[in-house]
């Protein structure tokens, strides 16, 4: 198993390097109003991969001023252009220390980068209670404190609810609007986010893709083993699935494998009225 260190984060030099880079670079920017990088997601719960995105967060003290988002904006651009590697796959945004801490100041708009972008946007992406536990309970420390100085623990009921809603809500989104998501990315992105989302709920943290996909194939109706299978299989080269489009049965099954996650989601969590 895979142990990170400061100097080596991830067990990927040339990954290492560009968050060396990142993190290098936003400290000569923001100086006195850095406060830590951390990684998060699957660098952080496990389950990466060389096709997995890289999320982050950065702590700063205060709000971004005008010519500091200017000036990350332009280094986030020269990272971008590197090279078509993991420099175009680098995700995340920067958090305000006291809003880091408390859960409750979730889903305020923050500075993000999305993975495959070059620019900062303002978005909520990042600003769930879910991120919060990650970055604290297994946050990887690029530089700065440690991670659970900076977040207050969250209840277990918390985490369970932002996950629930989060299958319920994104589970009508996608159904209502199935032609927006009709690629070869999203259909396997969907399948394998429902399996670890369900897992998740279950579990009552979070956990990675490929433990939920894992999960799904020997709890659930094994009708689903060949679709969360084949998903796997379809994940590389993201980049380039997202314009492809998915196999139409394919697609009509995934869309079915949501409705099942969204019905069984009830034996593990019961909303209060």
């Amino acid at each position: 198993m895979w142990s990170s260190t400061h100097k080596n984060p991830t067990p990927y030099p040339s990954l290492n390097e560009i968050l060396e880079e990142l993190v290098t670079s936003i400290k000569d920017i923001l100086k006195d109003n850095f406060v830590g990088a951390y990684l998060q997601g699957s660098f952080a719960v496990g389950g990466f991969d060389e096709d997995s995105d890289c999320d982050f967060i950065i702590v700063i003290n205060k709000e971004l001023t005008d010519s500091q988002v200017s000036a990350l904006q332009t280094m986030h651009g020269r990272i971008f252009d590197i090279d078509p590697g993991w420099p175009q796959h680098l995700e995340g945004s920067y958090f305000p220390r006291a809003s880091l801490k408390d859960f409750r100041e979730a889903g305020k708009e923050l500075w993000y980068l999305d993975n495959g972008s070059r620019a900062l946007i303002k978005a909520d992406h990042c600003n769930t209670a879910l991120v919060r536990w990650i970055v604290r309970e297994k946050g990887v420390i690029l530089e700065g404190p440690p991670p659970d100085t900076l977040v207050d623990p969250i209840p277990v009921d918390v985490l369970r609810r932002y996950i629930y809603e989060a299958i319920h809500f994104w589970g009508r989104e996608v159904l209502e609007n199935s032609e927006k998501y009709a690629n070869r990315f999203y259909q396997s992105y969907i399948t394998l986010n429902w399996c670890r989302m369900l897992f998740d709920l279950k579990n009552g943290f979070p956990g990675s893709k490929r433990d939920g996909a894992e999960w799904a194939k020997a709890n659930l109706d094994p009708r689903w083993r060949g679709l969360i299978d084949r998903t796997w299989a379809n994940r590389p080269r993201p980049e380039i699935g997202v314009r492809e489009p998915a196999d139409p049965e394919e697609y009509k099954l995934t869309l079915e494998f949501v409705r099942y996650v969204m019905d069984e989601s009830y034996k593990y969590y019961t909303p209060s009225s």
